[in-house]
């Protein structure tokens, strides 16, 4: 990004830690995609799963189009670039989107926030693999310690994890689905040397939104739209406008500035915002495996930060 960029600019603003104000956004967004495990839930009760994701990524690729053209208006490329988005909007938002809800629609929030707590790891070992990002030995200490507090906090639940079972479909889809969120947070590192946040995600997104809006549409015409709340929309608005629109950009700006290892680490703390809003909003019981395990996740993102 150059220092015209807008979204540069506001990060960068004067008397302000750039690395601070990213942790700032980091951590907003980890409230958010935290919250957004059990909205998902409940507008799925609502609106099938392949309806629901295509309007919701539909809905996000008009919202990031509109933002970009107040903000910046020029969406053009260099030619051999193209490619890489391509693939990183097939990954990162057909793929990606396809996994995660149907994941989370066949299996428990608890068993998807810990095959969403891999995310560190892939993302280390793709960049180390592709040599796109060196990952230090403390980084490392902190990513498996980050991810062993997320298996206490799932271990922990009265729902525990499972070998088996009718959720093994849902899990194995959800694992796929860290996998590719965490190519979609490294093969975009290089793009982000050139280019904004925003522009690199608005790009992404309609490249990937197009085939994902397709799969839908049967399911988007069978869906009885009639039977949708006023609660279910809002989920969706929530849905789309905060945990995609904002949440992306705000994903690929902690990328550049402070790497792809460090920003995925920060995803550990999901299922600690999970595990206190069931607390506040649902009387939910916490215990002591539960409360260790996000002790853990907080010390294992506070080594990294540190790093």
């Amino acid at each position: 990004a150059d220092d015209n960029d807008p979204v540069s600019t506001v990060v960068a603003h004067p008397g302000l830690s750039s690395f601070s104000t990213v942790d700032l956004l980091l951590f907003s967004v980890v409230l958010i995609w935290g919250i957004n495990l059990s909205v998902t839930k409940f507008a799925l009760a609502e609106i099938t799963p392949m309806a629901f994701v295509g309007l919701r990524i539909a809905l996000a690729s008009l919202a990031l189009l509109l933002l970009f053209h107040v903000i910046e208006g020029d969406l053009r490329f260099r030619r051999e670039d193209w490619l890489r988005l391509g693939v990183i909007g097939l990954v990162g938002h057909t793929v990606f989107q396809l996994l995660f809800i149907l994941g989370l629609n066949y299996t428990w929030a608890g068993h998807s926030s810990l095959m969403l707590g891999l995310t560190p790891v892939f993302v280390a070992l793709i960049g180390l693999v592709l040599r796109i990002e060196r990952v230090s030995a403390r980084l490392w200490v902190s990513i498996w310690l980050a991810f062993l507090g997320v298996a206490l906090i799932t271990f922990g639940a009265a729902t525990s994890v499972q070998v088996g079972g009718p959720t093994v479909l849902g899990d194995l889809l959800s694992l796929a689905a860290s996998f590719c969120w965490a190519a979609y947070t490294v093969l975009a590192k290089p793009l982000l040397h050139r280019y904004s946040p925003l522009k690199v995600t608005t790009a992404t997104m309609l490249l990937g939104a197009g085939p994902l809006v397709l799969l839908s549409i049967p399911a988007l015409m069978a869906q009885d739209w009639g039977r949708v709340t006023v609660t279910g929309w809002l989920e969706l608005l929530y849905s789309f406008g905060l945990a995609v629109v904002f949440a992306y950009i705000v994903w690929y700006l902690s990328v550049q500035r402070v790497g792809s290892a460090r920003t995925a680490l920060f995803s550990n703390l999901v299922p600690v915002v999970g595990l206190a809003a069931a607390w506040l909003l649902r009387d939910e019981r916490l215990t002591p495996l539960q409360l260790a395990g996000a002790v853990v996740v907080i010390i294992g993102i506070h080594m990294a930060r540190r790093g």
